[in-house]
């Protein structure tokens, strides 16, 4: 770990037992191999802590006080049978110390409502990580534009002609969306392509919908670099998404490689500016993503890649985490 401020002790197990209530996508459609919130539950659950979990549709407001309906779950090593669900039941959020609110983008209404219950929990007591009102003010992409003087120029606006002339200056240029993940929705245009009008009019639904345009950083050669900040401890490690032949996206979800390496100087520098900033909002658990040394985004929702990351590197960041959570208690 970088020596920006220290994680919870070592000890191995919790003296006090939480009980955590983890808000995430169906439990039953996950990648067992791969999904950083079943390592978050592993965690916890090997350090005494009890899970339940639900799904955002699950929290629900009882003449002002936030109710949940969630499973009580058991977290299991096998890939066959990894998890088992006890019978739905209802109780206050306030029955719950801990809540993950894990689940994925997009960042629509849906999620913003349920961000919005949130806030009852937050102001009940209950330890809600990351913090909603900054999963609300922190947009995975404009965040990032704090930050500019990190980043690779970039404008954010639904106009054609601002877009257009942003290419003809930069020559190469990456165009995306500002609610998506995984890469969907990102575009790489030059000078010549011939279809930039169409893929503008898409992206912007017709210049009503602002979007990020970026210079092209050739370094993603050598891979999308994602940086996990736990508690504003920057991990030692990055996981580099290399994209396939052909492809400029490394995102996994679009088919790039993972390749865990140590940070280099310019990554430590830049991740150590940002560390105290997203803990000092709440934010106790966030994916940097960096090309070339340089910020693209800044994700907040449900940071992913711990995976990956541990089986390559020997590391136990999900275990970093929830210690992380026990400290504040």
């Amino acid at each position: 770990m970088s020596q920006a401020a220290p994680l919870a002790s070592d000890n191995s197990a919790n003296s006090r037992s939480l009980k955590i209530l983890v808000i995430m996508d169906p439990i039953e459609k996950i990648n067992y191999y791969k999904d950083t919130s079943l390592a978050m539950m592993w965690s916890a659950q090997d350090r005494g802590h009890t899970l339940g979990y639900c799904q955002i549709h699950d929290l629900w407001l009882d003449r002002g006080q936030l109710m949940i309906d969630a499973h009580p779950v058991n977290v299991k090593r096998d890939p066959e049978d990894f998890y088992t669900l006890s019978e739905k039941i209802t109780c206050p959020v306030t029955d719950y110390d801990v809540i993950l609110m894990r689940k994925d983008p997009p960042f629509d209404m849906r999620f913003i409502y349920a961000t919005y219950l949130l806030d009852h929990a937050k102001a009940a007591g209950v330890l809600v990580v990351n913090d909603p009102s900054a999963i609300r003010d922190c947009n995975e992409k404009l965040f990032a534009t704090w930050f500019s003087d990190y980043m690779s120029p970039t404008i954010v606006t639904s106009k054609q002609v601002h877009i257009r002339k942003f290419i003809a200056e930069q020559q190469d240029v990456i165009v995306k969306p500002l609610d998506g993940m995984g890469g969907a929705g990102i575009f790489r245009l030059t000078a010549d392509s011939h279809n930039i009008g169409v893929t503008l009019e898409i992206l912007t639904e017709l210049e009503t919908l602002p979007i990020m345009a970026q210079r092209y950083l050739p370094e993603i050669k050598d891979g999308d670099k994602r940086v996990l900040i736990v508690d504003g401890v920057v991990i030692d490690y990055s996981l580099a998404r290399i994209p396939t032949k052909g492809e400029t996206r490394g995102n996994l979800a679009a088919g790039g490689s993972g390749v865990a390496m140590p940070l280099t100087d310019i990554e430590r520098q830049v991740a150590n500016v940002v560390a105290p900033i997203v803990k000092e909002k709440g934010l106790m658990f966030v994916g940097l993503d960096l090309i070339g040394g340089r910020i693209t985004e800044i994700n907040v929702t449900s940071p992913t890649c711990v995976r990956e990351i541990d089986d390559q590197c020997g590391t136990d960041i999900a275990t970093d985490f929830i210690k992380a959570v026990e400290s504040k208690f």
